[in-house]
């Protein structure tokens, strides 16, 4: 039997190497634009949950105390920025678990708040938060109420890795 000169072929199997090649690059491509826009979509799916969290909360505190003027209705909390910017996940995270240890504030009396914000402080400072299985530190930097918001800018920075 004999076997055809492979001559005849070569220019058939350059194209057809050519075609798969360019539908593996594509594919790739394609992949990565697809992660890319379902990432940003993620991120910003998980930023609207903890705003309607942060909402429901707000108006079941005003609705609480609507008719008392002095008290702490809302808390917001801001991260500082950082020069190496933390994971919006992680920063976000940290802010609903420093949200739900501070929800203790909510109802009292901003003429007491010295005593609240010594004892937060305190209770707060340095608290190590595990996230996604790295721990981070919270620092509190300012307190501020007006209007019966309370407004708390905090530093978040991961805790460096002991070596055993």
């Amino acid at each position: 039997m004999r076997i055809p000169p492979f001559k005849r072929y070569r220019h058939f199997t350059q194209i057809v190497a050519v075609f798969v090649l360019g539908a593996i690059v594509g594919s790739v491509v394609y992949n990565v634009v697809f992660h890319q826009s379902y990432n940003l979509l993620w991120l910003s799916n998980l930023d609207l949950e903890s705003q309607i969290k942060q909402y429901e909360l707000d108006i079941k505190t005003l609705k609480k105390y609507r008719t008392q003027q002095t008290v702490i209705r809302e808390i917001k909390i801001r991260n500082e920025q950082q020069d190496p910017p933390l994971n919006p996940v992680v920063e976000k995270a940290i802010i609903v678990q420093l949200g739900k240890d501070l929800s203790v504030l909510r109802g009292e009396s901003v003429f007491e708040i010295d005593t609240y914000g010594k004892v937060a402080r305190t209770l707060l400072d340095q608290k190590i938060y595990k996230i996604r299985e790295k721990e981070y530190t919270v620092e509190i930097k300012t307190m501020l109420v007006m209007e019966g918001m309370l407004q708390i800018w905090v530093d978040v920075h991961p805790v460096p890795v002991r070596n055993p």
